[in-house]
């Protein structure tokens, strides 16, 4: 697994600005299953974040599936 932030292995470092406060308003910016840089859009409702291979994720929580 990899953190959603800096895209970095999750068991590697501290990752204390990655846990920050700030972050935890942040949308993830990279996938967590491969790391790879997500499509993110932020609207005044929420954030979505698309990666290539593992799909959509949304702010509610809820999964996306895409082909």
């Amino acid at each position: 697994m990899f953190c959603v932030h800096c895209g970095q292995p999750a068991a590697a470092g501290d990752h204390l600005s990655c846990r920050g406060g700030r972050a935890a308003l942040e949308p993830p910016r990279f996938c967590a299953e491969c790391a790879r840089r997500m499509v993110v859009q932020v609207t005044p409702v929420g954030w979505s974040a698309r990666c290539s291979r593992h799909g959509e994720s949304t702010s509610a929580g809820v999964p996306v599936l895409t082909d």
